[in-house]
């Protein structure tokens, strides 16, 4: 198994993905920098919807905007990941479609369908046919820079969608939660998260440490950091090359709480970690106080990650950074290259072929 120290990162991490995560807080000040110098070619109009369409990596920012705007949207945000969309989709929905690729054959799909429907479309990808289909109908289309994995362009498939939702005047405020965000990100890299930081202090190895070799349980509050265990749930999967599961509050408490009284044989191989924010409601928070205490009680251990920052962006994107680390950190000590997804490219491979 591998070590977390420079040397062994360096050979584990063959396609560098190191790069990438150290370099995501300048991503997001870029894709701030791209949704200004954004042309929109539709007319404004009374939208009653706003819908994105995606899929895996294309399709994480979507849910990052939906749970960040949870409160302050009056219009409802829907994400789907299918080939097509429902009857709620029409002339007064606005579509968001995301490919990172310009490929992903569900949402070229639902590009198609959204036209047909009479919807406004803004389309994002770093080229393929998802720009070669905007650029023939006279879509409105944001290309991102090329050269990322799908799951590594979350700063532009949030960050854009999210400004231009306030350029259109749905949202208020976002350029300044943005340059917040970048802030609160910049410091975490350099204080808590940047790999010559010793485990003792590095928030991201140090837990890493503690999930290899286990079974990873992810809780977090439904309201706005849903999407942050999801997303460290989907990390692990793609990085980690490891199952997890994560669940939210309050839902949890009215089912799964009950099922931590067995199998008791495999809780020993068990970790729970909980994604926590001093601004969720207190009752959620009492919740998972409780529930913490009934884990603990099975002997499983329970890790907590509290949110950094003021702003409500940047709390979400602190807790989707440091899951990031963690995901990448324990690919190293699995001695596994966090980078390959061998079997998305085989099933897509095969899918060709039918």
């Amino acid at each position: 198994m591998g070590k977390l120290n420079s040397k062994t990162i360096k050979q584990i991490d063959k396609s560098d993905m190191l790069d990438l995560l150290l370099d995501f807080p300048q991503q997001c000040a870029a894709a701030l920098d791209i949704a200004e110098k954004a042309k929109i070619l539709f007319e404004m109009r009374d939208f009653k919807t706003v819908v994105f369409a995606g899929l895996g990596g294309s399709a994480i920012g979507a849910d990052l905007v939906r749970s960040y705007l949870y409160f302050e949207s009056k219009i409802p945000i829907l994400v789907f990941r299918e080939y097509e969309l429902p009857s709620c989709v029409d002339s007064q929905a606005l579509v968001f479609l995301s490919s990172y690729s310009g490929n992903t054959e569900e949402t070229l799909s639902a590009y198609r369908e959204a036209q047909n429907k009479g919807a406004s479309i803004i389309a994002t990808s770093s080229g393929g046919r998802l720009k070669e289909f905007a650029h023939k109908d006279n879509i409105t289309f944001i290309e991102i820079p090329k050269g990322l994995p799908p799951r590594y362009a979350l700063g532009y498939l949030s960050i854009i969608p999210l400004c231009i939702l306030s350029k259109l005047g749905l949202v208020k405020g976002a350029k300044q939660s943005v340059k917040e965000t970048v802030k609160v990100l910049d410091e975490l890299r350099s204080n808590n998260l940047n790999p010559r930081i010793g485990q003792k202090d590095n928030i991201a190895k140090f837990i890493a440490s503690k999930l290899r070799n286990k079974f990873v349980v992810i809780y977090s509050a439904s309201v706005h950091f849903d999407v942050c265990a999801m997303r460290f749930r989907g990390q692990l999967a793609e990085n980690s090359k490891a199952l997890a599961s994560s669940h939210v509050f309050p839902e949890m408490s009215h089912n799964e709480i009950v099922g931590w009284q067995n199998p008791k044989k495999l809780f020993k191989n068990f970790v729970v970690v909980m994604l926590r924010d001093k601004g969720m409601h207190p009752r959620i928070a009492k919740r998972m106080d409780i529930t913490r205490d009934i884990i603990k009680k099975e002997g499983v251990e329970l890790i907590e990650i509290w949110s950094r920052g003021e702003d409500l962006l940047s709390r979400i994107f602190s807790l989707i950074y440091i899951g990031d680390f963690i995901s990448y950190y324990l690919a190293i000590l699995y001695g596994i290259d966090p980078m390959p997804v061998d079997r998305v490219t085989y099933l897509k491979e095969q899918l060709k072929k039918s």
